[in-house]
């Protein structure tokens, strides 16, 4: 696999970004701000579980086909173990929960305020690992744990007890493995994300099994094409274009999508599928993602 060159600081600072950098960072806002709005609609045919799955089997398959094009070695079977547990824990129980969560009934822009607190678990899984925090990331870290507090004082989430309990569960969980991903050796590009498929597919399945979850009879040509879109779009070119922002600009730039697909997800669907957010939601997102925001001006400081 070709390495892409770091581009050097001054290109990434306060100028302008290069082209490609400014398209994949559209690329990222957009499509994963819109896969709650999409995962809203699989939903309305298929179980949460499935629709997960399904999205991640195929990108697998196509991902593989390329790989085998390309003639890239399988990885040591330690690797690809350790590359499958993580995506169980991060496909498996994170984006699994998630879809569950929007299943009962928490509504996709609520859900995407969830996921935004990614970065705040998984600071704190950092400095349980004995990553220590900078005083600004701890004061991003306590407003941001605060928006979450608020979050689920939000009406939506109260009187959806389960899928809210899903919806913290489920980032955390991608928190964790996001962080215990740097302790194992993982395969190296797209053959660590294929086998990071596999281990979230397979522990899907098993949940899916588990909650008697079927393929329906008649799916709606929506619920199925919002699938299929899930898996080219959100699935493989949103997250090739952001390992190219991971591997070429800086962490604080890379993962600002945390702050921005909430905006877009609570947009989308207000207007698309006429969504309610209350003053309360509202509040808890301009807390969450004003707490993220501190917390990468922190960790940018520190790099």
């Amino acid at each position: 696999m070709a390495s892409i060159k770091t581009l050097p600081k001054s290109e990434i600072g306060l100028n302008l970004p290069p082209l490609p950098v400014i398209g994949a960072l559209i690329l990222v806002y957009i499509i994963w701000g819109s896969t709650y709005l999409g995962g809203a609609i699989a939903l309305e045919s298929y179980p949460a579980f499935i629709v997960v799955y399904t999205r991640l089997l195929i990108a697998t398959v196509i991902l593989m086909v390329i790989l085998k094009l390309r003639h890239v070695p399988l990885p040591p079977m330690r690797q690809m173990l350790n590359a499958a547990v993580i995506g169980g824990m991060m496909f498996g129980g994170g984006a699994g929960l998630v879809s569950f969560a929007q299943q009962n009934g928490v509504a996709s822009g609520l859900a995407s305020l969830g996921v935004a607190a990614v970065p705040l678990w998984a600071t704190i899984f950092a400095f349980i690992f004995g990553d220590r925090p900078s005083r600004l990331e701890v004061v991003g870290l306590v407003i941001g744990i605060s928006g979450v507090a608020i979050l689920n004082m939000e009406h939506g989430m109260q009187s959806q007890p389960i899928g809210a309990t899903a919806l913290l569960i489920g980032p955390t969980l991608w928190a964790f493995g996001s962080m215990f991903s740097k302790r194992l050796t993982m395969p190296q590009g797209l053959m660590g994300t294929v086998f990071q498929m596999m281990g979230g597919s397979v522990v899907l399945i098993v949940m899916s099994l588990l909650n008697h979850e079927q393929f329906p009879a008649e799916p709606s040509l929506r619920s199925t094409l919002a699938l299929i879109l899930l898996a080219i779009f959100g699935t493989l070119i949103a997250f090739t274009a952001y390992m190219y922002l991971v591997r070429t600009v800086r962490p604080t730039l890379a993962t600002s999508y945390a702050y921005v697909n909430p905006v877009i997800a609570v947009v989308l669907g207000i207007i698309l599928l006429a969504e309610q957010i209350s003053s309360t939601g509202m509040l808890a997102m301009f807390v969450i993602v004003t707490g993220v925001i501190l917390l990468m001006m922190g960790k940018q400081q520190r790099s």
